[in-house]
């Protein structure tokens, strides 16, 4: 008994020193332990003068994203992995980030959108709006940009914002006069007189390609500005004029 308590007590010690020697020597020299040196730090150098240093260091290198800003000069190290000052093993890849002028991009014609599709389309191209003014204007319909600086086809730097002018529609005091080309005779009347205008003569022409009484014509063109509201004579469709003229006969 006391033979196998000695036995024990050896086996434990020789095993205590053989992980002692193993976690003090062997892993050490295995992982290389405390190998390497501390990453030398080339943020705003310009990208040339980092590769020579990064080299001369040991480590290689390599551009690896751009920055694209006007906020550093071209080709300047903004930003580097690993970082600055961490101990990392010889021969390692460093990789930078370098900035680059801004891209620049062609100015949209956004003349007529509206504004909800002006800002969707500036962006998809990374711009934005700057200034939003505001006019009257009778040939643009309210909400719809009427003037744009840049103009459309000019280049501008991604993240700049544009200065766009938004219709306030037709002037107060004034009438604009509706399309009604393609209305039935009824709607046609209805919207005359929410402009408000008055409906004058009807005039009928034959037609049989559309449905009976759908305006075909208008006296005064649509979207035509007036100081003051006017009757407003109609064409419409009719199958046959004969059915014009028995109803004037009969009345």
């Amino acid at each position: 008994m006391k033979k196998f308590a000695v036995y024990v007590t050896t086996f434990m010690g020789l095993s205590l020193i053989v992980i002692l020697t193993f976690d003090s020597f062997f892993m050490p020299a295995y992982v290389r332990m405390n190998s390497g040196r501390y990453m030398v730090n080339v943020i705003d150098k310009k990208i040339d003068y980092a590769h020579k240093i990064l080299k001369s260091e040991g480590y290689r290198s390599l551009i690896s994203d751009t920055l694209f800003t006007a906020a550093y000069e071209s080709g300047i190290v903004v930003d580097q992995y690993p970082a600055p000052n961490t101990r990392v093993k010889e021969g390692r890849t460093v990789r930078l980030k370098i900035a680059q002028p801004e891209k620049m991009v062609p100015i949209p014609d956004l003349i007529g959108r509206s504004l909800r599709s002006a800002e969707l389309a500036l962006t998809q191209l990374g711009l934005e709006i700057d200034t939003v003014y505001e006019e009257y204007n009778s040939d643009v319909p309210y909400g719809n940009v009427t003037w744009q600086y840049p103009k459309g086809g000019d280049m501008l730097n991604k993240g700049m914002g544009l200065h766009l002018t938004i219709s306030l529609g037709v002037p107060p005091n004034f009438f604009q006069v509706p399309n009604l080309f393609g209305l039935s005779r009824k709607k046609a009347t209805e919207d005359l007189e929410k402009a408000g205008f008055n409906l004058g003569k009807i005039f009928y022409r034959q037609n049989e390609d559309l449905i009976p009484y759908t305006v075909l014509d208008q006296s005064i063109p649509a979207e035509m500005v007036l100081e003051k509201p006017t009757k407003i004579d109609l064409t419409v469709s009719v199958l046959d004029m004969q059915d014009i003229f028995n109803q004037m006969i009969d009345n």
